[in-house]
C-alpha cells in the first residue's frame, strides 16, 4: 500500500509557522511541529492528538517519564526528542534573563564587541546590540556589510528593530579591516544622524565602536558623539 504523501500538509503548516508563530496553534498542532523534526516521514497530528488524549495536556506530554513515552509507542530518540524540549526552555530562561554575563557595562563591552568580530574580520561588518533597562541584551546582530557610510544602514530597520525588541538604548559598531581603527568623518556624520532618529522613539545610542586588529575606539569616548 502506498504512504500518504503529508508534505504538502507540513509545508502549509510551517508556512503558517513562519508567518504567525506559535500562537496561531492548538496544543496538539505546536506538538505536532515539533514532531516534525523526530518524526520525518509520518503523519505526526494523530500521534499528538493521541500523546495529548493520554497524558491530558500539551506540557504533561513533555513532563510525561521516559520510559513511558517510549510504552506509548515513540521510538528512544524521539522520547528524548520530547523530554528535552523542558530542559531547552529552562536554559533558554536561564540564560536570557538570569545571565549576568548579558548585562553589557563600560567594563565588558569592549572585549563583547571585539569577540563578536571574530571571523568577520577580512570585510566591513556592522553591528547592533540592543538593550533593555537593566542594559542586558536582548538583540544582537550583524545588521549590514560594507563600507559603514555606503554598506546600506538602514536607519528605519534599525529603529524598528529596536521597537521590536523594547529596546531603551543601542550600541553600533563596526569593523575596519585596513587596521585603523580611528573613526572618519563620514562614520561619526552617520552615527549623529542615526542617534538623533533613535531618540525620536525614545532609544538612547549610547556608543558607535570601530573595531580593527582586535582592539577598538569607543566614539563616545572620543566625545565625538
Amino acid at each position: 500500500m502506498q504512504k500518504a504523501d503529508h508534505s504538502g500538509h507540513r509545508v502549509r503548516m510551517k508556512k503558517k509557522l513562519a508567518e504567525h508563530g506559535l500562537d496561531a496553534f492548538e496544543p496538539h498542532e505546536v506538538l505536532e511541529i515539533l514532531l516534525y523534526y523526530a518524526i520525518p516521514q509520518r503523519n505526526t497530528n494523530d500521534i499528538a492528538k493521541n500523546l495529548i488524549d493520554r497524558y491530558g495536556s500539551f506540557s504533561a506530554v513533555l513532563d510525561a517519564p521516559l520510559d513511558s513515552l517510549i510504552k506509548f509507542g515513540l521510538t528512544e530518540h524521539q522520547a528524548l526528542y520530547l523530554k528535552m524540549i523542558p530542559d531547552v526552555t529552562r536554559l533558554y530562561m536561564l540564560d536570557k534573563y538570569h545571565n549576568a554575563d548579558k548585562v553589557l557595562d563600560s567594563e565588558n563591552i569592549a572585549r563583547y564587541i571585539i569577540d563578536k568580530f571574530i571571523g568577520y574580520e577580512e570585510k566591513e561588518h556592522v553591528l547592533l546590540i540592543l538593550m533593555d533597562k537593566k542594559g542586558k541584551e536582548v538583540y544582537s546582530g550583524m545588521i549590514a556589510r560594507g563600507d559603514f557610510h555606503s554598506a546600506n544602514i538602514s536607519v528605519r530597520e534599525i529603529v524598528t528593530l529596536a521597537l521590536n525588541y523594547g529596546a531603551v538604548s543601542a550600541i553600533l559598531a563596526h569593523s575596519h579591516p585596513s587596521g585603523y581603527a580611528m573613526p572618519s568623518r563620514e562614520d561619526v556624520m552617520v552615527t549623529r544622524d542615526l542617534k538623533k532618529a533613535l531618540a525620536l522613539v525614545k532609544v538612547e545610542l549610547v556608543d558607535h565602536f570601530i573595531v580593527a586588529d582586535h582592539d577598538c575606539v569607543s566614539l563616545a569616548e572620543s566625545e565625538l558623539i
